[in-house]
């Protein structure tokens, strides 16, 4: 009868086998006679047995194979944190790159910037994936806006204009106006899940079909 090559087995198939090996020792069978029954090699029985006196069966559980997380990898932790800090605290033309958002190629001319280490596009994705940033659907806002200045006039103007408007059984009209322009910004920008991108609309010659709409919230007459 042929002997079974144990290099064949599975890594858990080997480490069962040498636990049983162990198991029959303790119980007083000799190396030799295991070798046989298990079908292992007698050296191999002789390790097991040494291995479990020493640490216990726990220390022949397999060991992790392959490379260690983070292995080969071109950038260091150091390099990963600053560009992830840089994507979130900045905009592309802040760093001098002519993107409007955090594209992966945006990103790995960014690598390249800060530490002239080129890289495929494709390992720029999966660095990005491995960060928690994902491509996501921006909201845009205009430079002027002031976000302070609107909570301010709505929690110290507003209310005496709504108190006005009921005193005199008049209308209040809140505006907004939808546009179509041609600086409009599409595509997907990387960011932290969760943290969807601002794409700005920047100055300069612009193109733009309008229109002007009110919502009405007190009734009656007065219009702003």
């Amino acid at each position: 009868m042929d002997k079974e090559d144990g290099r064949k087995l599975t890594r858990q198939a080997q480490h069962e086998r040498r636990k049983q090996a162990v198991r029959l020792h303790r119980r007083g069978m000799n190396i030799k006679d295991i070798a046989t029954a298990l079908e292992m090699a007698q050296g191999t029985v002789r390790s097991a047995i040494k291995v479990a006196e020493q640490d216990g069966l726990k220390a022949l559980a397999p060991k992790p194979t392959g490379r260690s997380v983070g292995d080969k990898r071109r950038l260091t932790a150091e390099q990963e944190l600053h560009i992830q800090r840089l994507i979130c605290k900045h905009r592309p033309e802040q760093l001098k790159l002519t993107f409007a958002l955090w594209s992966r190629a945006a990103v790995l001319l960014l690598v390249q910037q800060e530490f002239g280490i080129e890289l495929p596009i494709r390992t720029m994705g999966e660095y990005l994936k491995r960060w928690g940033f994902t491509p996501q659907k921006p909201i845009t806002r205009a430079y002027e806006q002031r976000p302070e200045a609107v909570k301010a006039w709505l929690e110290e103007q507003y209310p005496a204009i709504a108190e006005r408007a009921k005193s005199e059984d008049a209308e209040v009209h809140w505006g907004d106006e939808t546009a179509v322009v041609n600086t409009d910004v599409r595509g997907r920008g990387y960011q932290p899940k969760g943290q969807t991108p601002v794409g700005y609309a920047v100055g300069g010659h612009r193109h733009k079909l309008s229109m002007i709409s009110t919502v009405l919230t007190i009734p009656r007459r007065i219009c702003f």
